[in-house]
């Protein structure tokens, strides 16, 4: 749509950061950084860089200001402020536990402070921060996080002759299949588990590579799995996301809706039909056996 007459069009800057946090006993301290150019406290976060989705732009950010290593688990929110005329910057902010580093003074940062979230309020310097901070503070804490995959475009059924099963990705599944793999690094992945269906395994592929490790086949995962009994299938779901380490799994089109539907209902949540693009993910936090968070990302691509 054009723009009315008499008016510009908006130009919106992508950015991304979070909430970093590590814990003290039960409660979580959050990093605030003091950047010396602005003379203010804030919340880790900057710029998409070419060829990046917004959460690999927020774990290298933090790593970059801060000098630590992150996972990122929920998605806070987004917060958009004025730049100059007809121009405006978009921030996406998760959550994201610090797993690792030490801060070091940098051109962008020459101070940071690891406080509890109230303190925390305190010392930023935008009210923008303190509410993304207050939705930190509101928002469950999950135990165990679970990567929901479905797999990437793998052409059309009606178009293929052999065994359905046995169905690769297609060319530009490949490019989303490549893409996933820092994505789903953002989030700490580090198993794998897969329907048996080679498009699903293939697009865990570029990852499992990167990792060095094996594609889990997981039987009760598929779509005629969980068809005919989807009881097994969020169990087996369940029982994967509590087991050590972050998972993803990639599974099809009709299982992958149908359980987030049936995890996400008696938790309270509101994820609509659920339905879910070629190589879209669901980011599912867990306590114990609730789903207490679930964020759907429709595209692993790039901005720009």
């Amino acid at each position: 749509m054009s723009p009315k007459p008499g008016k510009s069009r908006v130009r919106v800057v992508p950015a991304a950061g979070a909430v970093l946090y590590r814990m003290d006993g039960d409660s979580p301290l959050c990093a605030v950084v003091h950047r010396p150019r602005y003379d203010d406290w804030s919340l880790p976060k900057g710029k998409v860089d070419a060829g990046e989705a917004l959460p690999v732009t927020a774990v290298r950010e933090i790593e970059e200001e801060t000098g630590f290593a992150a996972e990122l688990r929920s998605r806070i929110g987004t917060t958009a402020y004025p730049l100059k005329e007809n121009t405006r910057k978009e921030v996406t902010y998760w959550s994201a536990l610090a797993t690792g580093g030490d801060f070091h003074p940098n051109s962008e940062v020459d101070e940071i402070r690891w406080v509890p979230v109230d303190e925390a309020k305190c010392l930023v310097s935008y009210p923008l921060d303190r509410k993304i901070l207050t939705r930190f503070d509101d928002a469950p804490r999950a135990r165990s996080v679970l990567l929901l995959v479905r797999h990437a475009k793998a052409g059309r059924r009606s178009e293929w002759s052999g065994n359905d099963d046995l169905r690769p990705l297609e060319k530009n599944g490949r490019v989303q299949a490549e893409m996933l793999a820092p994505m789903l690094r953002a989030f700490g992945v580090t198993r794998l588990h897969s329907a048996p269906r080679v498009r699903c395994e293939q697009t865990l592929a570029p990852l499992a590579d990167e990792l060095g490790a094996s594609i889990s086949t997981e039987p009760a995962l598929s779509d005629e799995a969980y068809l005919d009994d989807p009881v097994a299938a969020v169990s087996r779901l369940t029982r994967i996301a509590g087991a050590e380490g972050i998972a993803a799994v990639s599974s099809q089109g009709t299982a992958i809706p149908g359980m987030v539907r049936d995890l996400a209902g008696p938790a309270g949540l509101d994820v609509g039909d659920a339905s879910t693009k070629k190589a879209g993910v669901w980011v599912l936090g867990f306590d114990g056996g609730t789903v207490v968070h679930a964020d759907y990302y429709p595209s692993p691509l790039p901005l720009f």
